[in-house]
Protein backbone atom coordinates (compact mmCIF):
# COMPACT_ATOMS: atom_id res chain seq x y z
CA UNK A 1 0.00 0.00 0.00
CA UNK A 2 1.98 3.19 -1.27
CA UNK A 3 0.59 5.87 1.07
CA UNK A 4 2.04 8.72 -0.80
CA UNK A 5 -0.53 8.28 -3.58
CA UNK A 6 -3.12 7.54 -1.83
CA UNK A 7 -2.26 11.39 -0.14
CA UNK A 8 -1.89 12.32 -3.60
CA UNK A 9 -4.76 11.06 -4.53
CA UNK A 10 -6.81 12.65 -1.54
CA UNK A 11 -5.49 16.10 -2.10
CA UNK A 12 -6.84 15.98 -6.39
CA UNK A 13 -10.10 14.63 -4.55
CA UNK A 14 -9.90 17.62 -2.48
CA UNK A 15 -9.48 20.02 -5.02
CA UNK A 16 -12.42 18.73 -6.61
CA UNK A 17 -14.73 18.29 -3.74
CA UNK A 18 -14.00 22.35 -2.74
CA UNK A 19 -15.93 23.25 -5.56
CA UNK A 20 -18.60 20.39 -5.50
CA UNK A 21 -22.43 21.80 -4.99
CA UNK A 22 -24.00 21.20 -2.02
CA UNK A 23 -26.93 19.19 -4.24
CA UNK A 24 -23.96 16.57 -5.70
CA UNK A 25 -22.62 16.63 -1.66
CA UNK A 26 -26.06 15.95 -0.47
CA UNK A 27 -26.92 13.05 -3.81
CA UNK A 28 -23.84 11.26 -2.33
CA UNK A 29 -24.48 11.38 1.50
CA UNK A 30 -28.33 10.09 0.59
CA UNK A 31 -26.88 7.88 -1.19
CA UNK A 32 -24.78 6.24 1.41
CA UNK A 33 -27.53 6.01 4.01
CA UNK A 34 -29.80 4.07 1.23
CA UNK A 35 -26.82 1.91 0.78
CA UNK A 36 -26.22 0.97 4.63
CA UNK A 37 -29.51 -0.56 4.48
CA UNK A 38 -29.69 -2.33 1.42
CA UNK A 39 -26.75 -3.63 2.60
CA UNK A 40 -27.77 -4.24 6.28
CA UNK A 41 -27.18 -7.79 6.07
CA UNK A 42 -23.78 -8.12 4.78
CA UNK A 43 -22.37 -5.53 7.40
CA UNK A 44 -23.78 -7.06 10.36
CA UNK A 45 -22.59 -10.46 9.13
CA UNK A 46 -18.65 -8.01 8.71
CA UNK A 47 -19.57 -6.74 12.27
CA UNK A 48 -20.15 -10.46 13.56
CA UNK A 49 -16.76 -11.48 12.59
CA UNK A 50 -14.90 -8.90 13.93
CA UNK A 51 -17.07 -9.30 17.31
CA UNK A 52 -16.26 -12.91 17.43
CA UNK A 53 -12.17 -12.74 16.54
CA UNK A 54 -12.47 -9.64 19.52
CA UNK A 55 -14.20 -12.26 21.89
CA UNK A 56 -11.48 -14.64 21.61
CA UNK A 57 -8.92 -12.41 22.19
CA UNK A 58 -9.79 -11.19 25.39
CA UNK A 59 -11.37 -7.56 23.95
CA UNK A 60 -12.55 -5.77 27.45
CA UNK A 61 -16.37 -5.20 27.60
CA UNK A 62 -16.39 -1.54 26.75
CA UNK A 63 -14.64 -2.29 24.04
CA UNK A 64 -16.36 -4.70 22.50
CA UNK A 65 -19.46 -2.11 23.13
CA UNK A 66 -18.53 -0.05 20.60
CA UNK A 67 -17.17 -2.60 18.32
CA UNK A 68 -20.86 -3.55 18.22
CA UNK A 69 -23.12 -3.12 15.38
CA UNK A 70 -26.82 -4.19 15.70
CA UNK A 71 -29.50 -3.45 13.46
CA UNK A 72 -31.11 -0.45 16.17
CA UNK A 73 -27.46 0.94 15.60
CA UNK A 74 -27.41 0.36 11.50
CA UNK A 75 -30.59 2.03 11.43
CA UNK A 76 -29.09 4.89 13.72
CA UNK A 77 -26.27 6.11 11.44
CA UNK A 78 -27.94 5.73 8.50
CA UNK A 79 -30.39 8.18 9.90
CA UNK A 80 -27.40 10.67 11.14
CA UNK A 81 -26.24 10.93 7.63
CA UNK A 82 -29.22 11.62 6.40
CA UNK A 83 -29.86 14.39 9.52
CA UNK A 84 -25.99 15.65 7.77
CA UNK A 85 -28.27 16.14 4.35
CA UNK A 86 -30.74 18.69 5.94
CA UNK A 87 -28.35 20.67 7.52
CA UNK A 88 -26.82 23.75 6.17
CA UNK A 89 -24.14 23.84 3.88
CA UNK A 90 -21.22 25.82 5.64
CA UNK A 91 -18.98 25.74 2.82
CA UNK A 92 -19.11 29.53 1.05
CA UNK A 93 -20.43 31.33 3.98
CA UNK A 94 -19.47 34.82 4.31
CA UNK A 95 -18.28 36.04 7.79
CA UNK A 96 -17.63 39.79 9.28
CA UNK A 97 -18.00 41.21 6.20
CA UNK A 98 -17.31 44.62 6.07
CA UNK A 99 -16.17 48.09 3.63
CA UNK A 100 -13.10 49.33 4.74
CA UNK A 101 -12.05 53.06 3.87
CA UNK A 102 -10.55 52.36 0.88
CA UNK A 103 -13.05 51.40 -0.67
CA UNK A 104 -12.79 47.64 -0.77
CA UNK A 105 -15.11 45.09 0.60
CA UNK A 106 -13.36 42.57 2.89
CA UNK A 107 -15.29 39.26 4.25
CA UNK A 108 -14.10 35.86 5.41
CA UNK A 109 -15.46 32.69 3.43
CA UNK A 110 -15.62 29.66 4.83
CA UNK A 111 -13.13 26.82 3.18
CA UNK A 112 -12.37 23.01 3.30
CA UNK A 113 -9.91 22.00 5.65
CA UNK A 114 -8.45 19.83 2.38
CA UNK A 115 -7.75 16.48 3.55
CA UNK A 116 -7.92 15.03 6.96
CA UNK A 117 -6.93 11.71 8.76
CA UNK A 118 -8.28 9.50 10.75
CA UNK A 119 -7.18 7.04 13.03
CA UNK A 120 -9.15 5.51 15.09
CA UNK A 121 -10.37 2.05 16.81
CA UNK A 122 -12.85 -0.41 17.93
CA UNK A 123 -15.60 2.04 16.42
CA UNK A 124 -16.61 0.93 13.15
CA UNK A 125 -19.77 3.42 13.29
CA UNK A 126 -16.90 6.56 13.13
CA UNK A 127 -16.44 5.29 9.34
CA UNK A 128 -19.46 6.52 8.33
CA UNK A 129 -19.46 9.51 10.10
CA UNK A 130 -16.18 10.74 9.12
CA UNK A 131 -17.68 10.18 5.34
CA UNK A 132 -20.25 12.20 5.72
CA UNK A 133 -19.12 15.11 7.57
CA UNK A 134 -15.86 15.15 5.50
CA UNK A 135 -18.20 15.00 1.86
CA UNK A 136 -20.55 17.43 3.41
CA UNK A 137 -18.02 19.85 3.54
CA UNK A 138 -15.63 19.11 0.94
CA UNK A 139 -13.12 17.20 2.62
CA UNK A 140 -11.39 14.27 1.67
CA UNK A 141 -10.62 11.80 3.70
CA UNK A 142 -7.79 8.72 4.57
CA UNK A 143 -9.18 6.69 7.33
CA UNK A 144 -7.45 3.55 9.49
CA UNK A 145 -9.11 1.93 11.59
CA UNK A 146 -8.42 -0.93 14.36
CA UNK A 147 -7.59 -3.91 13.35
CA UNK A 148 -10.42 -4.98 15.81
CA UNK A 149 -13.06 -3.37 13.06
CA UNK A 150 -11.57 -4.71 10.04
CA UNK A 151 -14.26 -6.56 8.19
CA UNK A 152 -16.87 -3.84 9.50
CA UNK A 153 -14.80 -1.36 7.81
CA UNK A 154 -14.02 -2.85 4.99
CA UNK A 155 -18.10 -3.60 4.08
CA UNK A 156 -18.67 0.18 5.03
CA UNK A 157 -16.21 1.61 2.34
CA UNK A 158 -17.60 -0.32 0.14
CA UNK A 159 -21.12 1.10 1.04
CA UNK A 160 -18.85 4.50 0.72
CA UNK A 161 -17.06 4.40 -2.63
CA UNK A 162 -20.35 2.51 -4.53
CA UNK A 163 -22.11 5.95 -3.15
CA UNK A 164 -19.40 8.00 -4.49
CA UNK A 165 -19.10 6.36 -7.91
CA UNK A 166 -23.19 6.97 -8.41
CA UNK A 167 -22.73 10.44 -6.96
CA UNK A 168 -20.00 11.41 -9.96
CA UNK A 169 -17.43 12.23 -6.96
CA UNK A 170 -13.92 11.42 -6.92
CA UNK A 171 -13.56 7.75 -5.75
CA UNK A 172 -10.56 8.87 -3.61
CA UNK A 173 -12.35 11.11 -1.77
CA UNK A 174 -13.39 8.43 0.84
CA UNK A 175 -10.17 6.19 1.14
CA UNK A 176 -9.10 3.62 3.81
CA UNK A 177 -5.88 1.92 5.55
CA UNK A 178 -6.73 -1.43 5.24
CA UNK A 179 -3.19 -2.86 6.53
CA UNK A 180 -3.14 -2.81 10.09
CA UNK A 181 0.67 -2.07 9.98
CA UNK A 182 1.45 0.40 12.39
CA UNK A 183 4.55 2.45 10.47
CA UNK A 184 1.85 2.67 7.63
CA UNK A 185 0.74 5.49 10.89
CA UNK A 186 3.68 6.74 11.42
CA UNK A 187 3.80 7.42 7.95
CA UNK A 188 0.76 8.86 7.96
CA UNK A 189 1.27 11.58 10.71
CA UNK A 190 4.58 12.63 8.55
CA UNK A 191 2.76 13.53 5.29
CA UNK A 192 2.30 16.67 5.29
CA UNK A 193 2.93 17.35 2.16
CA UNK A 194 -0.86 16.11 1.74
CA UNK A 195 -2.41 16.15 4.93
CA UNK A 196 -4.00 18.98 6.31
CA UNK A 197 -5.19 17.62 9.88
CA UNK A 198 -4.75 14.52 11.82
CA UNK A 199 -8.00 13.48 14.16
CA UNK A 200 -7.46 10.78 16.51
CA UNK A 201 -10.31 9.05 18.27
CA UNK A 202 -9.28 6.29 20.93
CA UNK A 203 -7.48 6.42 24.23
CA UNK A 204 -4.85 8.50 25.72
CA UNK A 205 -1.97 6.63 24.00
CA UNK A 206 -3.45 7.16 20.25
CA UNK A 207 -3.31 10.51 21.21
CA UNK A 208 -0.34 10.76 22.78
CA UNK A 209 1.27 9.08 20.02
CA UNK A 210 -0.04 11.38 17.69
CA UNK A 211 0.99 14.26 19.54
CA UNK A 212 4.82 13.43 19.25
CA UNK A 213 5.28 11.93 15.98
CA UNK A 214 3.26 14.08 14.04
CA UNK A 215 4.22 16.68 11.42
CA UNK A 216 0.25 17.95 10.68
CA UNK A 217 -1.64 19.74 13.32
CA UNK A 218 -3.61 17.06 15.54
CA UNK A 219 -6.97 17.44 16.81
CA UNK A 220 -6.35 16.38 20.41
CA UNK A 221 -9.88 14.56 22.11
CA UNK A 222 -12.60 11.94 22.83
CA UNK A 223 -10.24 11.53 26.34
CA UNK A 224 -11.02 12.86 29.91
CA UNK A 225 -12.66 12.17 32.85
CA UNK A 226 -16.41 12.85 33.58
CA UNK A 227 -17.77 14.26 37.06
CA UNK A 228 -20.73 15.41 38.39
CA UNK A 229 -20.84 17.94 41.61
CA UNK A 230 -24.07 17.29 43.53
CA UNK A 231 -24.46 20.54 45.54
CA UNK A 232 -25.86 21.10 48.85
CA UNK A 233 -28.64 22.63 47.40
CA UNK A 234 -29.68 20.13 44.85
CA UNK A 235 -32.75 18.38 44.31
CA UNK A 236 -31.27 14.81 45.17
CA UNK A 237 -34.11 12.34 43.68
CA UNK A 238 -33.64 14.20 40.59
CA UNK A 239 -30.05 14.40 40.82
CA UNK A 240 -30.29 10.74 41.06
CA UNK A 241 -31.85 10.17 37.79
CA UNK A 242 -28.82 12.38 36.33
CA UNK A 243 -26.08 10.33 37.54
CA UNK A 244 -27.78 7.19 37.17
CA UNK A 245 -28.25 8.68 33.35
CA UNK A 246 -24.68 9.66 33.12
CA UNK A 247 -23.14 6.35 34.49
CA UNK A 248 -25.64 3.78 33.14
CA UNK A 249 -26.84 4.76 29.96
CA UNK A 250 -24.19 3.69 27.95
CA UNK A 251 -20.76 3.53 30.19
CA UNK A 252 -18.27 2.40 27.20
CA UNK A 253 -19.12 6.23 26.03
CA UNK A 254 -16.00 9.10 26.57
CA UNK A 255 -18.90 11.24 28.46
CA UNK A 256 -20.31 8.68 30.46
CA UNK A 257 -19.75 9.79 33.82
CA UNK A 258 -16.25 8.73 36.18
CA UNK A 259 -16.43 10.32 39.17
CA UNK A 260 -19.35 11.68 41.66
CA UNK A 261 -18.26 14.80 43.85
CA UNK A 262 -20.99 14.88 46.88
CA UNK A 263 -20.90 18.06 49.14
CA UNK A 264 -20.75 16.67 52.65
CA UNK A 265 -23.55 18.64 53.83
CA UNK A 266 -26.14 15.98 51.98
CA UNK A 267 -23.78 12.81 51.49
CA UNK A 268 -25.63 11.02 54.65
CA UNK A 269 -28.68 11.44 52.96
CA UNK A 270 -27.65 11.33 48.99
CA UNK A 271 -25.19 8.16 49.11
CA UNK A 272 -27.51 5.75 50.39
CA UNK A 273 -30.01 6.57 47.39
CA UNK A 274 -27.38 6.62 45.14
CA UNK A 275 -25.99 3.08 46.60
CA UNK A 276 -29.52 1.44 46.13
CA UNK A 277 -29.45 2.30 42.97
CA UNK A 278 -26.41 1.70 41.81
CA UNK A 279 -26.10 -1.89 43.38
CA UNK A 280 -29.52 -2.37 40.89
CA UNK A 281 -27.24 -1.77 37.58
CA UNK A 282 -24.19 -3.83 39.39
CA UNK A 283 -22.60 -0.81 39.21
CA UNK A 284 -18.80 -0.87 41.41
CA UNK A 285 -18.48 1.99 43.57
CA UNK A 286 -14.58 2.96 44.26
CA UNK A 287 -14.89 5.39 47.20
CA UNK A 288 -12.40 7.04 49.19
CA UNK A 289 -12.23 5.89 53.32
CA UNK A 290 -14.65 8.70 54.03
CA UNK A 291 -17.45 8.09 51.47
CA UNK A 292 -17.01 4.31 52.09
CA UNK A 293 -17.97 4.56 55.70
CA UNK A 294 -21.73 5.83 54.26
CA UNK A 295 -21.94 3.31 51.48
CA UNK A 296 -20.44 0.20 53.83
CA UNK A 297 -23.08 -3.06 53.70
CA UNK A 298 -25.20 -1.13 51.28
CA UNK A 299 -23.21 -2.41 48.05
CA UNK A 300 -22.18 -5.94 46.76
CA UNK A 301 -19.70 -4.35 44.82
CA UNK A 302 -18.03 -2.11 46.36
CA UNK A 303 -14.03 -1.27 47.13
CA UNK A 304 -12.09 1.50 48.43
CA UNK A 305 -10.34 3.87 45.96
CA UNK A 306 -6.71 3.16 45.44
CA UNK A 307 -4.07 5.71 43.57
CA UNK A 308 -4.83 6.77 39.79
CA UNK A 309 -8.17 5.84 40.59
CA UNK A 310 -9.72 9.12 39.72
CA UNK A 311 -7.28 9.80 36.72
CA UNK A 312 -9.00 6.41 35.49
CA UNK A 313 -11.05 6.52 32.32
CA UNK A 314 -14.04 3.88 33.56
CA UNK A 315 -15.93 3.06 30.08
CA UNK A 316 -17.30 0.47 32.31
CA UNK A 317 -20.14 -0.32 34.95
CA UNK A 318 -17.47 1.48 37.72
CA UNK A 319 -18.15 5.14 39.54
CA UNK A 320 -15.42 6.76 41.20
CA UNK A 321 -16.70 8.99 44.67
CA UNK A 322 -15.27 11.22 46.93
CA UNK A 323 -17.03 13.96 48.74
CA UNK A 324 -15.89 17.72 49.09
CA UNK A 325 -16.60 20.77 50.91
CA UNK A 326 -19.03 22.97 47.97
CA UNK A 327 -17.99 24.05 44.50
CA UNK A 328 -14.45 25.30 44.97
CA UNK A 329 -13.18 21.97 46.59
CA UNK A 330 -14.84 20.57 43.40
CA UNK A 331 -13.50 22.36 40.77
CA UNK A 332 -10.19 21.86 42.51
CA UNK A 333 -10.44 18.33 42.44
CA UNK A 334 -11.67 18.30 38.53
CA UNK A 335 -8.59 20.62 37.67
CA UNK A 336 -6.60 18.00 38.95
CA UNK A 337 -7.74 15.21 37.67
CA UNK A 338 -8.15 16.01 33.58
CA UNK A 339 -11.86 17.07 33.61
CA UNK A 340 -10.87 18.33 30.39
CA UNK A 341 -14.62 16.33 28.31
CA UNK A 342 -17.79 16.82 29.77
CA UNK A 343 -18.42 18.04 33.62
CA UNK A 344 -21.67 18.78 35.12
CA UNK A 345 -23.28 20.20 38.30
CA UNK A 346 -26.89 19.19 39.81
CA UNK A 347 -27.72 22.42 42.17
CA UNK A 348 -30.55 24.50 42.83
CA UNK A 349 -28.10 27.91 43.24
CA UNK A 350 -27.84 30.08 40.34
CA UNK A 351 -24.56 31.51 42.40
CA UNK A 352 -22.82 27.38 42.85
CA UNK A 353 -24.30 26.74 38.77
CA UNK A 354 -22.46 29.96 37.37
CA UNK A 355 -19.49 29.75 39.93
CA UNK A 356 -18.93 26.07 38.28
CA UNK A 357 -19.83 27.00 34.48
CA UNK A 358 -17.03 29.38 34.89
CA UNK A 359 -14.47 27.76 36.70
CA UNK A 360 -14.43 23.99 34.87
CA UNK A 361 -11.92 23.74 32.04
CA UNK A 362 -14.34 21.23 29.97
CA UNK A 363 -15.02 21.30 26.54
CA UNK A 364 -18.60 20.51 27.80
CA UNK A 365 -20.42 21.94 31.12
CA UNK A 366 -24.37 21.05 32.14
CA UNK A 367 -26.16 22.83 35.03
CA UNK A 368 -28.63 19.68 36.08
CA UNK A 369 -28.24 17.56 32.77
CA UNK A 370 -26.22 14.07 32.22
CA UNK A 371 -23.15 13.76 30.54
CA UNK A 372 -24.22 11.81 27.84
CA UNK A 373 -25.19 14.84 26.19
CA UNK A 374 -22.14 15.57 24.50
CA UNK A 375 -22.85 14.78 21.00
CA UNK A 376 -22.80 16.00 17.64
CA UNK A 377 -26.02 14.28 17.08
CA UNK A 378 -27.33 15.44 19.87
CA UNK A 379 -26.38 19.20 20.10
CA UNK A 380 -28.08 19.50 16.91
CA UNK A 381 -24.72 18.92 14.74
CA UNK A 382 -25.52 15.63 12.86
CA UNK A 383 -22.83 13.53 13.49
CA UNK A 384 -19.66 13.98 14.74
CA UNK A 385 -16.43 13.41 13.30
CA UNK A 386 -14.79 13.76 16.92
CA UNK A 387 -15.26 15.37 20.81
CA UNK A 388 -12.28 17.79 20.69
CA UNK A 389 -10.74 18.81 24.31
CA UNK A 390 -8.31 20.66 23.35
CA UNK A 391 -8.31 24.88 23.14
CA UNK A 392 -7.28 26.05 19.73
CA UNK A 393 -9.49 25.79 16.52
CA UNK A 394 -12.96 23.84 17.49
CA UNK A 395 -13.82 22.72 20.98
CA UNK A 396 -16.47 19.87 22.28
CA UNK A 397 -18.50 17.97 19.45
CA UNK A 398 -16.82 18.69 15.87
CA UNK A 399 -19.12 19.54 13.27
CA UNK A 400 -19.70 20.95 9.99
CA UNK A 401 -18.16 24.20 10.70
CA UNK A 402 -15.51 22.64 12.63
CA UNK A 403 -14.20 20.68 9.57
CA UNK A 404 -13.72 24.15 7.64
CA UNK A 405 -11.29 26.94 7.74
CA UNK A 406 -11.81 30.35 6.30
CA UNK A 407 -10.08 32.75 3.57
CA UNK A 408 -10.14 35.97 3.16
CA UNK A 409 -11.65 37.30 0.44
CA UNK A 410 -11.29 41.29 -0.36
CA UNK A 411 -13.40 42.66 -3.58
CA UNK A 412 -12.48 45.95 -5.17
CA UNK A 413 -12.50 48.26 -8.23
CA UNK A 414 -9.08 47.76 -9.59
CA UNK A 415 -8.07 49.22 -6.17
CA UNK A 416 -3.90 50.00 -6.15
CA UNK A 417 -2.44 50.46 -2.32
CA UNK A 418 -0.74 53.84 -1.73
Amino acid sequence: MDLITMGQAAQQAAFELATASTAQKNKALLIIADELEANAETILAANAKDLTAAEAAGIPAAMLDRLMLNTERLQGIADDVRNVVALPDPVGEELDGRILENGMKLVRRRVPLGVVGVIYEARPNVTIDIAALCLKTGNASILRGGKETFHSNMALVAVIQTALEKAALPMASVQYISRPDRELVSQLLKMDQYVDMIIPRGGAGLHQMCKENSTIPVIIGGFGISHIYVDKSADLPRALDVVDNSKTQRPSACNALDTLLVDRAVAAEFLPLLTSRMNEKSVTLVATEEAFGLLEGKADTLRLAEAGDFDTEWLSFTLGIKLVDGVEEAVTHMREHNASHSDAVLTNDIGVAERFVNAAGSAAVYVNASTRFTDGAQFGLGAEVAVSTQKLHARGPMGLTELTSYKWVGQADYLIRS
